[in-house]
């Protein structure tokens, strides 16, 4: 891991105590956002005991909204931070087949085959050419006719783009109640992001092989990618 990356998942480990109670607000189309994926998933579902890769799981609040609408599934969740993982281990109900991987997702084997491969918000820290090379290992990691959704903080398309998305983020979060210790520690984290634009991201899915590639949604700076492979 780099130092850049190391100092990442030092930052998100000290705010693993705090990080799900405001994401709600934080991401203003929470329930959009999230729902589009889901409603993704639940539209490709191929057999009830699928197996997923979570990439960048975090605290797992993704993998835990797919696992309630399909219980049977098998999961992995695999994240760089383990203060985020420990708050994963702890949402989840020993009935569920979870598996946990302590990896940085730019380095680390996929392994699989998985018949779903998801992230939220976080391939986004990797660079242009770490996000090339994260697709194509993706693609390589699941089965034919395996999806791969990733719920993403995305780029503008330009500079005019970006300002307009980071003023109206911080009014809707402002106006949802964040207050300003929380913006601060969120502008912390952000310091290591390296979003890109959806136009190069799906250039980029198509590249690494995927079919059917497609944004289902976008809201400023948080959009929802998808691909099969075939």
């Amino acid at each position: 891991m780099s130092t850049g990356e190391a100092n990442a998942a030092a930052v998100f480990t000290r705010d693993a105590d705090s990080y799900d109670s405001l994401r709600r607000k934080l991401i203003p189309c929470f329930d959009a956002f999230y729902g589009t994926a889901l409603t993704l998933i639940n539209r490709w579902k191929t057999r009830e005991d699928f197996r997923i890769l979570d990439i960048g799981a975090g605290t797992g609040m993704f993998s835990v909204m797919v696992l309630e609408r399909h219980p049977q599934a098998r999961l992995c969740l695999l994240d760089a931070s383990e203060g985020m993982l420990d708050k994963a281990k702890a949402r989840f109900s020993a009935g569920h087949s979870v598996e946990y991987r302590l990896a940085d997702m730019a380095e680390a084997s996929l392994e699989g085959p998985w018949d779903l491969v998801i992230s939220a918000l976080a391939i986004h820290h990797l660079t242009d050419e770490g996000k090339k090379r994260l697709y194509a290992r993706i693609h390589d990691a699941l089965t034919p006719g395996g999806l791969f959704v990733n719920a993403e903080q995305v780029a503008g398309p330009g500079p005019v783009a970006d300002r307009r998305y980071e003023s109206i983020w911080l009014e809707e979060i402002t106006r949802l109640g964040v207050p300003p210790d929380e913006i601060e520690r969120a502008h912390e984290r952000m310091a290591h992001d390296r979003c890109s634009s959806v136009r190069d991201q799906l250039d980029w899915i198509e590249d690494a092989g995927f079919s059917d590639v497609d944004c289902s949604f976008k809201a400023w700076r948080f959009a929802v990618f998808s691909g099969v492979k075939t």
